[in-house]
């Protein structure tokens, strides 16, 4: 039961001191089962003149913050604490393609299923459609543990990972293109692909470990460990939502901790907001993230990667 701390801490520069408008943090760890809050703080610099706390329609937990006066700063430093507790990758209890949700569930699965990058051509289907067995004299279909398995590994195996620390996901055509990108961009194909099979997909995004908890021995090292980092969740009929994250080729949440879950990757940024000031007073914007693990009770932390981004 590894235990978990995190700090995030998020600065913008500004040359002359300006007015900040609403700042939205996306921050907070999501409590379930496999992930269990033990403490949680965002302190703000200058000091928020209103602050209170949401859930979205997804519902992930949203601090709003709203300042008066000027500053030539604003500082955003996130300490998170919390029991994570991977459970087991289940064996989809012998689900098939193609998925057959249940009717009730229709209604709320139909955007999560709806691509959303234009396909003109069938390349990203196509694709799609390699990790599909062809059935056999016995009739045999693709069992869905299979082709997402299969599509995870691929992807981690098959495209070089890059670190790209601004900017929209690329559109999956350009990511197939290219054999390149980064854990959002590896994130989006996996869930474009998914939905042109009919399945439902969302965005997950959070921190993944520099190194595995178990006995307290180091594990495999981690692509996107230092930053946010962004992986996939696919709806099974027989085991609801699972985790695949392509950038490291884990089925399931094993080293992932969930912080935020959306339909688009736009509704998880961990922070947005806005500033009125002369264009040329934004002076950049620079973030640290550090993790560290401790595997169980009597082993000592090991911390993990601390990288600046600017």
């Amino acid at each position: 039961m590894p235990l978990v701390s995190i700090r995030h801490l998020t600065a913008y520069r500004y040359r002359n001191p300006v007015a900040l408008g609403e700042h939205r943090m996306l921050l907070r760890p999501l409590e379930s089962y496999d992930q269990r809050l033990i403490s949680a703080d965002i302190a703000i610099t200058p000091e928020p003149a209103v602050r209170r706390n949401v859930h979205d329609v997804f519902g992930n937990c949203i601090s709003i913050a709203r300042f008066t006066g000027r500053t030539d700063r604003l500082v955003v430093e996130s300490r998170m604490t919390l029991d994570h507790t991977p459970e087991p990758v289940l064996d989809f209890d012998g689900a098939v393609w193609p998925a057959a949700y249940a009717p009730e569930d229709l209604p709320d699965l139909a955007l999560s299923m709806q691509p959303q990058y234009a396909d003109p051509a069938g390349e990203l289907a196509a694709w799609a459609r390699r990790f599909l067995r062809p059935l056999n004299h016995t009739g045999g279909r693709t069992q869905l543990r299979t082709l997402l398995s299969d599509m995870t590994q691929a992807i981690h195996g098959e495209f070089t990972y890059g670190t790209r620390l601004s900017g929209a996901p690329q559109a999956p055509l350009e990511t197939l293109a290219l054999g390149t990108g980064s854990c959002r961009d590896f994130a989006m194909l996996m869930i474009e692909a998914v939905r042109s099979l009919g399945l439902a997909a969302r965005f997950a995004s959070g921190y993944v470990y520099s190194a595995s908890a178990k006995a307290g021995r180091p594990g495999p090292g981690r692509k996107g460990g230092g930053h946010t980092h962004a992986w996939a969740r696919v709806f099974l009929p027989t085991c609801g939502w699972v985790e695949f994250d392509p950038t490291n080729g884990i089925v399931g949440n094993t080293d992932l901790v969930r912080v935020a879950i959306a339909r688009d990757p736009r509704q998880a940024m961990p922070l947005h907001g806005t500033w009125s000031g002369l264009p040329g007073d934004d002076l950049g914007m620079d973030v640290e993230v550090e993790v560290s693990v401790e595997a169980c009770a009597g082993t000592q932390p090991a911390p993990l990667r601390r990288v600046a981004q600017g």
